[in-house]
């Protein structure tokens, strides 16, 4: 049965309600809860996911919460700089698409690129937030070659549409959704 006009209106304010709160900046407080209690700075509990762009310091939280680690060649976090590792404006749903690679998969996950410049352009990018570079290992190899179905041109896709590359000496990853999250 279709929701009314008015049932309409309704669910479409609650959702603009929503994605307003979840652009606001996360605070202090927040910010300095214990992993094991601390929440997506995203979102709250049982709110619907949107399509929340995040501060670097909100993607590392979430990653080091999650037990995943990143690198960077160049020691730095400069989002206009091709040599560090920045992800300031990764989507949310990237980030926690990474969150439920690691437990899925049981693996250790190492970034080593987000959404510095550097990478190639498109609406799919590193730069928009769509994107991750994780390092190879063989517990990774092989959990994305077996539970995923090959497309060839070393590419994997997972059931929820994300794409895995392997490109060389690393992982590209384009997370569409967060995986199942």
């Amino acid at each position: 049965m279709r929701p009314t006009r008015h049932a309409r209106t309704a669910l479409l304010g609650a959702a603009a309600a929503a994605a307003l709160a979840l652009t606001a900046p996360v605070n202090a407080q927040a910010a300095q809860a214990s992993p094991a209690t601390q929440q997506s700075p995203t979102r709250a509990a049982g709110s619907p996911q949107l399509l929340a762009k995040l501060t670097h310091s909100q993607a590392t939280s979430v990653f080091r919460s999650a037990g995943i680690t990143w690198t960077s060649s160049g020691g730095c976090s400069d989002r206009n700089n091709s040599t560090c590792t920045s992800f300031q404006g990764l989507r949310s749903q990237t980030a926690d698409g990474a969150v439920t690679l690691k437990r899925a998969s049981g693996c250790a996950v190492r970034l080593t690129g987000g959404t510095e410049t550097g990478h190639a352009s498109g609406t799919y990018s590193h730069w928009n937030g769509y994107k991750l570079d994780m390092s190879l290992s063989s517990c990774l190899d092989n959990y994305i070659t077996g539970a995923f179905t090959s497309i060839g041109g070393s590419k994997w896709k997972s059931a929820s549409g994300n794409i895995y590359y392997r490109e060389g000496n690393h992982w590209d990853v384009t997370y569409y959704n967060c995986g199942g999250c």
